[in-house]
């Protein structure tokens, strides 16, 4: 199974940018989407941007336009957050979805089933 790792987070002011990036060791043959997911303290965790084996991205609403999800020749996944607000503030995590996988969060088309260990980011205003 795929293992995740994801780095980059920290504090910034509002208007600022991070850059987030996921690095996938283990067994990545049957991974078909790669996805960042936030958690705020006391909501619930929500997609934020994935991109599929086809190259397709998503976004949610409310990160379209300032966030930008890429991958290098390397098979590390980023999250370019600009223009960065208060309501961003969240712990992110990497996320993989696996075929055929029954379990896990949905966001778009896919079901995201393994989970890095996360990262902070703060948002001052």
């Amino acid at each position: 199974q795929v293992q995740l790792a994801e780095s980059g987070g920290g504090s910034v002011q509002a208007g600022g940018s991070l850059r987030l990036s996921c690095a996938a060791s283990g067994y990545t043959g049957n991974t078909i989407s790669m996805g960042w997911f936030r958690q705020a303290p006391g909501k619930e965790r929500e997609g934020v941007a994935s991109l599929d084996s086809d190259g397709n991205t998503n976004y949610a609403s409310s990160v379209k336009g300032r966030f930008t999800i890429s991958e290098d020749n390397a098979k590390i996944l980023y999250l370019q957050m600009n223009s960065l607000k208060p309501e961003d503030t969240a712990s992110y995590y990497c996320a993989a979805a696996s075929g055929g996988a029954w379990y896990g969060l949905w966001f778009g088309s896919y079901r995201y089933n393994v989970w890095g260990q996360g990262t902070q980011v703060t948002v001052s205003s």
